[in-house]
């Protein structure tokens, strides 16, 4: 009889354990992917796409990147009760290294701002735009405080119209 107590007990241990374990692995620890909703406080993210464009608009209004406009699509849907702002986005790279939304959006196709507010129960869909070398990235979402943060994985990918990349020491 006391080998069944000691395996229940080590049963119920393990049980335990494993409980412990998932509590603390939380989905806000985890990184969300690219059509996954993920929330964050009250405002839930939606990557749908990403595009890299060597340049936006043309003929006198066109802009040139630094390195590489990146523009992101996605929705944010208010599931709160109360307008909220959306706060700016940050891309994180492989090695922790942050790059800040641009605040300028002109020539960006469907942009949705850089100061947003969104009504209870509204989407905001559109573009987002950095400029950065070409990469993998993190887009870094937060909560309407500021005081969470989430990131969505985006894959390196380049549609079959997107521009050669110039080779070193070559304009």
């Amino acid at each position: 009889m006391h080998r069944w107590q000691l395996l229940a007990g080590l049963a119920v241990g393990a049980g335990f354990a494993a409980w412990v374990a998932c509590a603390h692995a939380t989905p806000e620890t985890r990184i969300g992917r690219m059509g996954e909703r993920v929330r964050v406080g009250s405002l839930v993210y939606n990557v749908f796409e990403d595009h890299w464009k060597a340049k936006l608009g043309d003929g006198p209004t066109e802009r040139i990147p630094k390195d590489r406009f990146f523009l992101v699509r996605l929705t944010v849907v208010n599931g709160g009760a109360a307008d909220l702002m959306v706060p700016a986005m940050t891309l994180v790279d492989d090695s922790g290294e942050t790059f800040p939304e641009l605040s300028d959006g002109d020539q960006v196709p469907s942009w949705i701002g850089y100061l947003r507010q969104i009504k209870p129960a509204e989407a905001l869909d559109g573009n987002v735009v950095f400029d950065v070398a070409p990469k993998h990235y993190r887009l870094r979402v937060a909560d309407e405080n500021g005081q969470q943060a989430r990131e969505i994985d985006i894959p390196l990918t380049f549609s079959p119209d997107a521009p050669e990349m110039p080779l070193p020491g070559q304009p």
